[in-house]
């Protein structure tokens, strides 16, 4: 079987780092899907609005090597215990296929790109493949009962985070409250703890610079690249 992508994702998170490590975390970030030209047909996405997630299977396009073990090691858990790669969402994987649900928010039609599809909360960085997209159907893919494995056993606090006002200013402001819930998620390795180092986010067409101190993330400096 080949399969070729019907369309690319875009995105202000321009890097693989940053970028939340589940859909649906980081509700304010918006996205759009540019199908490629056999599908920029407004009968290919009739009757989608009709739905208020959507699935998305896509490339992990940015991992640098194949998976070379059959074991990773999640985040949730710290990244010093391993687990079957199959009972986890790690983008190492035998086939580099990611599966996304995300809020459906419109589609624009009046582009010169056919129908673009926006959407909120995806966890996909800028220029991402999409090989396909479905509706989320509650009575089929809703279980709120189900276990979810080690998940279930570990807590995720999110960051404080601080921007200095003279910073926050230089993004524009519908993405400003994107930024922090992004950063809010944490995006250093797991296993990093050092309140001096200071780390570098792409976001939109800046460098977002921050330090973490315990649960407290400060913006360091934003400089536009």
């Amino acid at each position: 079987m080949e399969i070729h992508p019907i369309g690319y994702f875009h995105s202000p998170l321009k890097s693989k780092f940053g970028i939340p490590r589940q859909s649906g975390l980081v509700s304010e970030l918006t996205g759009k899907i540019i199908l490629e030209p056999p599908y920029r047909q407004a009968e290919a996405v009739r009757g989608l609005e009709d739905f208020d997630y959507l699935w998305l299977i896509w490339e992990f396009s940015a991992n640098g090597h194949a998976a070379d073990s059959l074991t990773v090691r999640p985040p949730r858990l710290g990244g010093n215990r391993r687990m079957g790669v199959f009972a986890t969402r790690s983008p190492f994987r035998p086939n580099p296929l990611g599966l996304s649900c995300v809020r459906f928010d419109r589609v624009e039609y009046d582009t010169h790109l056919g129908p673009v599809i926006h959407v909120r909360g995806a966890d996909l960085m800028d220029g991402t493949p999409i090989y396909d997209i479905k509706p989320y159907v509650a009575y089929a893919d809703a279980h709120p009962e189900a276990r979810s494995g080690f998940v279930d056993q570990t807590a995720w606090q999110p960051l404080t985070v601080e921007i200095p006002e003279a910073l926050a200013a230089r993004v524009p402001g519908e993405m400003l409250e994107a930024l922090k819930a992004t950063l809010a998620q944490d995006p250093r390795p797991q296993y990093h703890d050092d309140a001096d180092r200071v780390y570098g986010m792409p976001f939109l067409d800046f460098d977002v610079r921050f330090k973490v101190a315990e649960t407290m993330l400060t913006v360091v400096d934003i400089v536009r690249n």
